[in-house]
């Protein structure tokens, strides 16, 4: 057989822990270096992740701080925060700089809601392409009579079964972070 569902599933199960590493910078307000891992920051002529300028550390409960290794790239790395979805309002204290995080507010625990409500939307998105892609490889090995229309039906229907699979657990795994965000 020449369509691979294994390969296709991996990619989704790709899709899936990427959105699981995207839920875990959406903290419910507590500090977490991994609420800043998922920033990169504009550095040598490129988007580098923010955890390879600098060292990620969370001192107090309510505070995450950045030591940052190469000077220039302070700034840098301070604009990154500030115009993250995560609503930090970091501060520069020479190569170090502190990022306090706020008590949620009932507003901000739905902003935070709606940021991970993007992500899995965004999940999804990836999820479709990716049996849009399987579902090219079917129509195409069909065209090239390499398998029978029934093989193609049969072939596009698993296809269709693993992509709601995976799209019933970015579901359920929005669900839960939704609950996590809200609860106070």
């Amino acid at each position: 057989m020449l369509i691979e569902f294994k390969s296709y599933e991996d990619k989704m199960v790709k899709a899936l822990d990427n959105l699981r590493k995207e839920y875990l910078g959406l903290r419910t307000g507590r500090a977490s270096a991994s609420l800043l891992e998922p920033l990169s920051v504009d550095a040598y002529g490129g988007k580098v992740p923010i955890n390879q300028v600098g060292n990620i550390s969370v001192p107090e409960s309510r505070l995450i701080t950045v030591q940052v290794w190469d000077e220039s790239l302070v700034q840098s790395v301070e604009k990154a925060i500030r115009n993250s979805d995560l609503g930090l309002n970091p501060m520069i204290e020479g190569n170090n700089i502190r990022v306090p995080i706020p008590e949620l507010s009932q507003e901000r625990r739905a902003e935070i809601v709606k940021v991970a409500s993007k992500y899995s939307e965004d999940s999804k998105v990836t999820i479709r392409n990716i049996r849009r892609d399987a579902m090219d490889k079917i129509k195409e090995e069909e065209k090239q009579k390499n398998i029978s229309k029934d093989d193609s039906f049969q072939f596009s229907e698993n296809v269709q079964k693993i992509t709601d699979k995976y799209i019933q657990k970015i579901d359920d795994l929005f669900q839960d972070k939704e609950k996590d965000i809200l609860k106070v």
